[in-house]
């Protein structure tokens, strides 16, 4: 197996909120909790599961846009949770991010080749006489001309200036980068040609990639191997075969029978995802799946499952696979 370029050890990072009026009281909002996963070199790790499940903020958290509260994460070897300010400046030239909305990751005011060359500028990447070609040849890499350094973003397409957002991420030419939702604001047809793009660039370039989504049609198109969250939790993780061929968390078996296939022939068992994800200031006692779940046992109600090991990087955490892991689930 490849070597591991970003491993992440029980990671958490809780928010404490004020609710209620005139007499707010403090909430904590469990968004990442205990958390842990690697990253190969070259490899598309995905990260998936509903809005609210913490998977931005364990991004947010690795680029130390967000300071974790516990954990370890470790690049290459080093640890990098506590390193102060001017490593991590440093360190973030290894390790970049694609935004989803690729509008509001751009400043209105500046062209294109303004945002290019700013960071070159101020990291002084390469000698201002260079500037210019270095950004010509950033946009013709992800499939744009020469002439688009001298507009604005409001002239480009989605599709556009999400190829700009993979371009900007480039320009530190980073071993890592953090793609949140990279394709969930773009018509379906743009989808695939980022996706593409983005396959020809991890090739080209062995980038490493964090993968956040909630389209598992995306993920099993880009991934090599994938994590699933609950409620700041991961629950399953393994390759992308044996999560999306077979599944051993009620959530994974769940979540992939609920999502569509592009495929008007093929009829699918009539089956969805019941209630809403509870809230992560105030999660279910035991299993935080278990109001959901359609295997729910007593035990689930009172303490949360251990993390079963099923195979080599592939394991769970369900009550029904203590001891001797089943083969699927069938629904009820």
């Amino acid at each position: 197996m490849n070597e591991t370029l970003l491993h992440v050890d029980r990671m958490q990072k809780f928010f404490r909120i004020k609710r209620g009026f005139p007499n707010p009281v403090t909430m904590i909002v469990r968004a990442v909790d205990q958390v842990s996963f690697d990253v190969k070199l070259g490899e598309a790790f995905g990260l998936v599961g509903e809005s609210g499940c913490g998977k931005t903020t364990v991004g947010r958290c690795i680029l130390r846009l967000v300071k974790p509260d516990s954990g370890r994460i470790t690049l290459n070897g080093e640890e990098i949770s506590h390193v102060d300010r001017t490593r991590m400046r440093r360190l973030r030239q290894r390790m970049q991010i694609i935004f989803q909305d690729p509008y509001s990751s751009l400043n209105p005011r500046r062209t294109v080749g303004q945002a290019l060359s700013e960071p070159i500028k101020v990291h002084r990447i390469a000698p201002r006489s260079e500037i210019k070609d270095r950004v010509i040849a950033l946009l013709q890499e992800v499939g744009l001309s020469a002439e688009s350094m001298d507009k604005f973003p409001h002239e480009f397409s989605g599709g556009q200036r999400q190829r700009i957002g993979i371009a900007r991420a480039l320009v530190f030419e980073p071993e890592l980068i953090i793609a949140d939702e990279p394709v969930s604001a773009l018509d379906v047809s743009i989808q695939s040609q980022i996706l593409i793009l983005l396959s020809k660039l991890q090739r080209k370039h062995n980038l490493s990639f964090l993968f956040i989504s909630h389209d598992l049609s995306v993920v099993r198109y880009f991934c090599q191997r994938v994590a699933v969250m609950y409620l700041g939790r991961i629950v399953e993780q393994g390759s992308v075969d044996q999560i999306f061929d077979d599944p051993r968390h009620p959530y994974t078996h769940l979540l992939r029978e609920a999502s569509p296939i592009p495929d008007p022939g093929v009829r699918k068992p009539a089956l969805k995802l019941e209630g809403e994800v509870a809230s992560a200031a105030k999660p279910p006692s035991g299993c935080y799946f278990h109001p959901r779940c359609p295997h729910c046992m007593d035990i689930c109600r009172i303490e949360y499952p251990e993390w079963t090991v099923l195979g080599e990087e592939r394991g769970a955490a369900c009550h029904l696979l203590s001891g001797t892991a089943i083969k699927g689930f069938t629904p009820d």
